[in-house]
């Protein structure tokens, strides 16, 4: 499956809770949000495979068992995309994601010989 497409299929996932999550409160919040994501779920499926922003979410480590996976504060930007405030395009969208530092690893602390206990 081309890398283009499973990032607009995990858009597409986000655009659907937020639609699942509006009511007559929101004040249009969740659909503004989900109609953003599916318009940046629309931009990803459309770029070249090769485009910049697809090999830095490549080297960032997003991509997983075949599929785009968002971790931690990525997770949040997307789920909280245009939710308050309209700013950015689909373009903005994954270039943020990029520019999200990856989590520090830091090495299993080992005691002994012994196996790590999960």
């Amino acid at each position: 499956m081309r890398k283009t497409f499973m990032i607009a299929e995990c858009l597409r996932r986000y655009a659907w809770w937020r639609l699942n999550r509006s009511d007559e409160h929101d004040e249009g919040r969740n659909a503004r949000s989900a109609v953003a994501l599916l318009d940046a779920a629309a931009y990803a499926a459309a770029l070249p495979e090769g485009a910049d922003v697809v090999a830095r979410l490549c080297a960032a480590g997003y991509f997983s068992d075949e599929e785009f996976r968002l971790r931690g504060p990525a997770e949040r930007l997307v789920r909280f995309w245009h939710y308050e405030e309209i700013g950015g395009g689909p373009g903005d969208l994954l270039t943020a994601i990029a520019e999200i530092p990856a989590p520090l690893k830091i090495p299993a602390q080992r005691d002994g010989e012994q196996p790590l206990r999960r």
